[in-house]
């Protein structure tokens, strides 16, 4: 049986979901190596073309899916208040 964690949603307060820890865990070192500290922050997309770069190839082949998980951890660490977005759009993401 493969190890989860329970992720939030800020979009969903309250409401947890169970998914895969070996790659949340990945995503999550990934994002924190590339996400600035300071507002404006980076455009989604960056955050996923940069964190591709980071991600171990046994779980993410290619860097399949990589965009998917960066959103499930986008959204769990903005409702954990890990990282923001910057005010006005694009989204952009960074540590607070």
């Amino acid at each position: 049986m493969t190890d989860k964690v329970h992720v939030e949603n800020i979009n969903s307060p309250g409401k947890t979901t169970r998914v895969d820890a070996s790659k949340y865990n990945a995503m999550h070192e990934a994002m924190m190596q590339v996400l600035p500290s300071e507002a404006p922050g980076m455009k989604v997309a960056d955050v996923i073309a940069a964190a591709k770069q980071h991600l171990p190839d046994d779980l993410f082949p290619g860097g399949k899916t990589a965009g998917w998980w960066v959103k499930c951890v986008q959204l769990d660490l903005e409702a954990k208040k890990v990282i923001a977005r910057a005010d006005k759009p694009p989204v952009r993401l960074y540590k607070i």
